[in-house]
């Protein structure tokens, strides 16, 4: 709901600023036509041929988060806590029974009561694979902690390549820009025999390549950039706050205190609150009894 705010105050300050001042539409909207299919067929012709398909189909979906936000709520990151507090107490007390959660996660009763985590393959491949190495007796916890950080930080920058292909072609429409004012100039240049009149009119004309450029640039396209690469590093933190239960469990510190520490180090604008979660825990405890 905030981007379509930001983009209804975006064309209203520009738009009614300039007609406020006495500025005529007109020119622009007579001109738009042409320098919008320039500027934006070069922009998408450009990012066509430095991306590859999988790229195109990644970025498209990607521009939904500018409206949609962050997957993961607050909810999210507490039932993630229930989950792997259950998973940790079920693999310390019987280490077969937690091997039948890991082994087939589909059918885990235990994680088919959290779908939206289920759903989320990413999740549930980082939490079963980690479990699966505590499993093996591995000995040292920090390599596994430098195991998923490697894993967490390829992910993050696959994930941030729609953000930087758009950053791209923000980067490149002012200079689109120019390029179809001075094919305005040329055409005006051509016809450098009309009146006065009518060469003012073309002149605006190519202008307005100019200030659309730099306009879809720094007003559309860049900030569509920087929303999605916002959105894609906040999800981020809910697959780090799997590594650092995890990697607590692998310290061999108490169940509640490898959940506490995951919660602490969740941002605090979606960290669950202290009370909720010992309610939530206290509810995974009873339904284990």
């Amino acid at each position: 709901m905030i981007g379509i705010f930001g983009i209804v105050m975006i064309f209203g300050m520009v738009f009614g600023g300039y007609i406020a001042a006495g500025g005529k539409m007109a020119i622009i909207l007579h001109s738009l036509p042409f320098e919008l299919m320039m500027i934006g067929g070069a922009a998408v012709g450009a990012f066509l041929l430095g991306n590859d398909l999988a790229a195109v189909k990644h970025t498209g979906r990607d521009i939904a988060k500018v409206f949609r936000g962050p997957k993961w709520k607050p909810e999210d990151y507490r039932d993630l806590l229930c989950l792997l507090f259950a998973l940790i107490r079920i693999a310390r007390s019987n280490p077969v029974d937690a091997e039948s959660h890991i082994e087939d996660p589909d059918g885990s009763a235990l994680f088919g009561k959290y779908p939206r985590i289920l759903g989320d393959r990413e999740a549930v491949d980082l939490i079963c694979d980690t479990m699966r190495s505590a499993s093996m007796n591995y000995d040292d916890p920090h390599q596994v902690e430098e195991v998923l950080e490697k894993r967490m930080e390829t992910n993050l920058n696959h994930a941030l390549h729609s953000s930087h292909a758009l950053q791209t072609v923000a980067d490149g429409l002012p200079a689109l820009g120019i390029v179809a004012a001075v094919l305005g100039v040329i055409k005006t240049m051509g016809s450098i025999d009309q009146p006065p009149e009518i060469l003012g009119k073309m002149i605006g004309g190519a202008l307005v390549g100019t200030f659309l450029g730099v306009f879809l640039a720094y007003g559309l396209v860049g900030p569509f950039a920087a929303r999605v690469r916002s959105v894609i590093e906040e999800d981020g933190h809910f697959y780090q706050l799997i590594r650092e239960v995890l990697v607590a469990n692998l310290h061999n510190h108490a169940a509640a205190i490898c959940i506490e520490v995951g919660r602490q180090n969740t941002p605090a604008h979606i960290r669950p609150g202290f009370t909720d979660l010992e309610d939530a825990l206290k509810s995974v405890k009873q339904d284990a009894a």
